[in-house]
């Protein structure tokens, strides 16, 4: 499974209460069946829930009833995200308005629905970006561009709320070896299985731990993996030198 069932695996063995949504109901069944051997007492609630998030009206009134049955969240995690790779000219209208609809305005109406109760209390919002929210990639164009939108949403956001005691903290994975990465094995130009191969490949609960870990830290972008660092890190000093690098590595495996 992704790296957000990864995330409640560990949420659920330190004890909370974990409350999952997802599309499919066979693998909310799954999720959950593979989270109750990890409560560590007999009351912990472990809940599942068929919800699309790209329904504002649906998220908005689920959630709604949510709160009113388990209470207000004190952290809410948005993990919802697909991308299929493709040359932009290959992108359709109706992918890039799916690929937004998903990655984009899904954290924005979960965080709709929820910030009103959540300010009374506080707590947190973490969405899940991607290495490519910082660093524009070949045959990512309409993933890119709602990746780097979650972030530029998530720091005006944090800005907002850190008033009611709200933090925003944005998680940019790597290449991550989830069922989503192998679909979009299925549909990587060349040029980007070229730029794939020179990075690291991360497991879900890698991602998680590392989340864990560095959460304390109060940092606004969590990136885990050193590679992924390192390319973020590059990014922000020297810009020109890695549009360069990835250049020439598109260069030696593009068609003339």
């Amino acid at each position: 499974m992704g790296i957000g069932f990864s995330i409640a695996k560990k949420l659920v063995a330190n004890g909370a209460n974990v409350n999952l949504f997802a599309r499919t109901e066979s693998k909310l069944k799954d999720a959950r069946g593979s989270l109750e051997p990890l409560r560590i007492h007999s009351t912990q609630m472990i809940n599942t829930r068929s919800l699309d998030v790209t329904d504002d009206e649906m998220t908005g009134s689920i959630l709604s009833e949510e709160v009113k049955s388990f209470g207000v969240p004190d952290v809410l995690i948005n993990c919802a995200g697909r991308a299929i790779p493709r040359k932009f000219e290959d992108v359709s209208y109706q992918q890039f308005d799916d690929t937004m609809k998903i990655n984009l305005y899904g954290c924005r109406n979960t965080i709709a629905a929820l910030l009103p109760y959540m300010k009374e209390k506080g707590g947190l919002i973490v969405n899940t970006s991607s290495i490519a929210g910082t660093i524009g990639v070949f045959g990512y164009t309409d993933y890119s561009a709602s990746k780097f939108a979650l972030v530029g949403f998530s720091e005006a956001l944090r800005s907002e709320v850190k008033a009611n005691d709200i933090d925003v903290v944005v998680l940019c994975p790597p290449d991550t070896d989830t069922p989503g990465f192998q679909n979009e094995n299925l549909t990587k130009p060349t040029e980007t299985r070229a730029l794939s191969e020179g990075a690291s490949l991360m497991t879900a609960d890698d991602v998680a731990d590392v989340f864990f870990k560095e959460l304390p830290r109060n940092k606004f972008i969590i990136v885990p993996g050193i590679s992924g660092k390192f390319s973020v890190l590059m990014k922000r000093l020297f810009p020109g030198l890695v549009a360069s690098i990835i250049d020439r590595q598109i260069k030696k495996v593009s068609s003339p």
